[in-house]
């Protein structure tokens, strides 16, 4: 019988880092059989069996989802029904806590003899630690990418193991040889969901225009993730009356993290990556106001940023919703373009952080875990 896998990603992070798992699946064990919904990489690497659904799926906020509630419900009974005729040996869950844990609940009620092992663990211990009991009784293993994760989750009886930080891995592969920062190229990042570009990009082309005005040699680049999310960038630029200012590309942010002399990067993995890559940035956040209450409600930690909850300090300045405006944004480049040291200082610091993200292999050793899953089934 062949060995079948079920696997669940919603935001294009979670879609790379499956899409490394699943290549190295593919090596350990060749017939496995891959069915599921993820995004375009996973898609290539699974085959016809896999969905595309990540540009609806993904997005952000409890307003945001309440508003989209029908249609995340239709989704999950198609998904809860193809599981069931596919019948794997594993579900795969990776990130996307809000919909993964309620369908892992559904297939351990439904199909209680397929393991379920989950890849890139939400983050309970800074909002959420009521959920780690239900994990322990949903879940099989937890795969961690941080190393201060696995006792949190093995105190409650859930099998954890840490994996490694598959950026590790995606983002050396993606290095750039030889290529020095250009002083004075701003890189852009407003996130990868529509709505986070609608709340932040407009205040980020107002920061480059104040910018612009300082010192006219100035270049500005903006990665796009998709094709619908650049020209949703661009008609906000037209509107703006900022066409020519910024330079739009598909795609790219990886090597723009490496090219430019300093960034403002919308909250999420990108601050990260951008961190490993010792791109000096300054972090903002802005949601729904219901949202961010109830978020400093649940919130555990004192910063949002992957990078200081990392380091355990404030390495990254971090810009939140009324904070995050044109004048402070602008400032906190400004501050970055004047001072080759201050650059220097907070490259040195970053290159501290991004340490304990682990070595490369990752994805192997994740792949590994769940070969091993299939083996028992």
């Amino acid at each position: 019988m062949a060995e079948r896998v079920y696997v669940v990603a919603g935001e294009l992070s979670g879609d790379a880092h499956g899409a490394g798992l699943l290549r190295s699946l593919r090596e350990m064990v060749p017939g496995v059989e891959i069915h599921g919904a993820g995004g375009p990489e996973m898609a290539e690497v699974a085959g016809g069996g896999l969905r595309d659904w990540v540009e609806d799926a993904a997005v952000m906020g409890v307003w945001e989802v309440l508003k989209r509630y029908g249609w995340f419900k239709e989704r999950f009974a198609e998904m809860l029904a193809d599981l069931k005729k596919f019948q794997p040996n594993v579900l795969l869950l990776i990130d996307y806590p809000g919909f993964n844990l309620r369908f892992a609940e559904a297939v351990r009620r439904e199909c209680p003899a397929t393991r379920i092992v989950y890849y890139i663990s939400p983050k309970v211990w800074a909002w959420n630690k009521r959920r780690i009991p239900v994990m322990a009784r949903l879940l099989d293993e937890v795969l961690c990418l941080f190393p201060f994760e696995p006792p949190i989750f093995e105190k409650a009886g859930l099998k954890a193991s840490f994996v490694g930080n598959p950026l590790v891995d995606e983002l050396e592969e993606k290095r750039l040889p030889g290529v020095a920062r250009d002083g004075r190229l701003v890189g852009l990042f407003p996130g990868s969901r529509e709505r986070e570009i609608a709340r932040l990009f407009p205040m980020m082309i107002e920061s480059a225009k104040r910018l612009k005005s300082w010192n006219p040699a100035l270049e500005f680049e903006v990665p796009a993730a998709t094709a619908k999310l650049a020209e949703q960038i661009r008609g906000q630029m037209a509107e703006a009356g900022a066409a020519d200012l910024i330079r739009v590309t598909s795609g790219g942010s990886h090597s723009l993290m490496q090219r430019a002399c300093c960034a403002v990067i919308a909250s999420g993995t990108a601050t990260l990556e951008a961190g490993y890559y010792g791109l000096p940035y300054v972090l903002v956040y802005r949601t729904a106001p219901l949202t961010y209450v109830l978020a400093r409600l649940l919130v555990k930690i004192e910063f949002i940023g992957l990078v200081n909850i990392l380091a355990g300090k404030g390495v990254i300045e971090e810009l939140i919703q009324g904070k995050a405006e044109p004048v402070a944004v602008s400032r906190s480049l400004q501050a970055f373009l004047e001072s080759p040291e201050r650059r220097t200082t907070l490259q040195a610091r970053l290159a501290e952080t991004s340490a304990a993200l682990g070595g490369r292999g990752a994805h192997e050793r994740a792949a590994r875990a769940v070969a091993d899953w299939l083996r028992r089934a």
